[in-house]
């Protein structure tokens, strides 16, 4: 150990947090600097951040507010550290995960190696399947209302690492300021866009939550991403039963489950003659509900199951109008676009298309469509003329299917059977 630090923090740590940072990108907090001035003068700027957190003195700066509409009509706060802060977090992250990995619970998938919301969607199926009833808890403005003191107390259950203890507590103090400048101190809460928010909830959730399940209620089966749960039931009575002890447990925490975004789904199906208001909930982008399907005998049959959800699919729809903005890359050629796009709609398609594919239909044409309006501004000969645009998209479609990842799967759109 360096005799001149307080704390041995290994350099190669620093710079292994600088690549987790770098590999998920993101914006500037708030003092405006993205990552590319920051690796301008990356040596110092590490050796800065490495020296300060070595030395005790690194002082955790103001997380910059940013207001992310909600499907509901309100607004997502997030808190955007600065370039420098997320590297310090990723340090303390880097160190602490290992030491908490092994004990978190087998239905916690959020935010964790080797798990995927994916996963979480696969199991909440399966068991919808299973049980006939789920618990969609919603919990009361998580993030905002995280209790530093229960915080800190559940961390110490895993770790004495002074220098990480000592960052935590600093980061959960850091003001918040917004983007007119002015600064606000916090009490509770930690900021959902931080490094360690993520691994802080699921500390947090993994006493309050998972271990209070297991300890007392092992047959009831949920999944927990972050603080989305669901909880799986075989009646009504024991949904009602275990929803008043979980309130009462949350309340332990200093949590409340949302009175009206919590609710009780019976999982319709065929095999299922019971009825209930409440047929459906959405979890990680997915709308559970009954759907027509088919089994192995070609008979049609109503199955529980997830798609896409409407605000999901209205969300990419968006995000191909508004930041996509196709129709003004004219000075693009065709073959420029797909390259740029494709890797997009293939997360898109590896992701809301692992279950019940043909509901993604509409986000694909609407895709296509933007196309068809890039090629009605590029052409001089198809401009205003939209049917002859689409009938020119089809053709390219049907020369080279794989020019866009989508088309393949769009027989309609290639002439493929």
């Amino acid at each position: 150990m360096n005799s001149a630090k307080a704390f041995d923090i290994p350099k190669a740590l620093v710079w292994d947090a600088y690549l987790d940072v770098k590999r998920k990108a993101g914006g500037p907090g708030v003092d405006g600097q993205s990552m590319e001035e920051f690796e301008d003068d990356l040596t110092n700027q590490l050796y800065k951040i490495w020296n300060r957190m070595s030395s005790g003195s690194y002082v955790a700066p103001p997380v910059l507010r940013v207001e992310i509409p909600k499907a509901d009509g309100g607004v997502r706060q997030l808190g955007i550290p600065t370039i420098g802060d997320r590297i310090a977090q990723a340090v303390v992250k880097r160190y602490l995960e290992p030491l908490v990995e092994p004990s978190f619970h087998e239905d916690s998938y959020g935010y964790r190696p080797g798990r995927s919301a994916l996963d979480a969607l696969a199991k909440t199926r399966q068991r919808c399947w299973r049980d006939d009833w789920v618990l969609d808890l919603d919990i009361r403005q998580f993030f905002d209302t995280l209790d530093h003191t229960l915080v800190m107390r559940a961390v110490r259950q895993f770790t004495s690492c002074k220098w990480v203890l000592l960052y935590i507590e600093r980061w959960l103090r850091a003001d918040v300021q917004g983007q007119d400048g002015t600064r606000q101190r916090r009490r509770t809460g930690t900021p959902q866009g931080g490094v360690i928010s993520p691994l802080l909830a699921n500390i947090f959730l993994h006493f309050g939550f998972d271990q209070w399940m297991k300890a007392n209620y092992p047959t009831i089966h949920f999944e927990r991403y972050a603080d989305d749960i669901v909880v799986h039931c075989r009646s009504r009575k024991q949904l009602e039963w275990i929803k008043v002890k979980l309130e009462r447990q949350l309340t332990r925490y200093k949590l409340s489950l949302h009175p009206e975004k919590t609710r009780s789904v019976y999982c319709k199906d065929s095999r299922r003659t019971g009825d209930w208001p409440c047929q459906s909930f959405d979890f990680l982008g997915y709308t559970f509900r009954p759907r027509s399907a088919r089994n192995r005998w070609g008979k049609f049959f109503v199955s529980f199951s997830p798609a896409i959800s409407r605000n999901a699919s209205r969300a990419l729809r968006q995000s191909v109008r508004r930041e996509w903005r196709l129709p003004a890359c004219t000075h693009l050629s065709l073959n420029d676009v797909a390259r740029r796009r494709n890797p997009i709609i293939a997360g898109w398609i590896n992701y809301y298309g692992r279950f019940c594919r043909s509901a993604l239909h509409a986000v694909l044409n609407h895709i296509n469509l933007a196309l068809v309006r890039w090629a009605m501004r590029k052409f001089k000969r198809l401009y205003r003329r939209r049917t002859r645009a689409e009938a020119w998209l089809k053709a390219v479609a049907r020369r080279d299917r794989g020019l866009f990842v989508h088309w393949q799967y769009q027989g309609w759109m290639t002439g493929a059977v």
